[in-house]
């Protein structure tokens, strides 16, 4: 994972490790992710669990976000 600050809404390994195999994977032949699948799952939980709207993400998540 990045170097980005961690918040109590992340998932914990044992979490993600259930919650992976649900998420599909990319579809061949398009571009290479930017952003890797476990952030984009954090980012709408910070947003869920902070009652925040998309745009008032923090800064480093900038790329989530786009």
């Amino acid at each position: 994972m990045s170097s980005r600050r961690s918040y109590p809404s992340d998932l914990s390994d044992a979490e993600w490790a259930l919650l992976e195999p649900l998420i599909p994977a990319p579809k061949p032949g398009g571009r290479p992710a930017k952003v890797p699948r476990r952030e984009i799952v954090n980012a709408i939980l910070y947003v869920l669990e902070n009652g925040i709207k998309w745009r008032a993400m923090p800064r480093h998540a900038a790329g989530v976000c786009s």
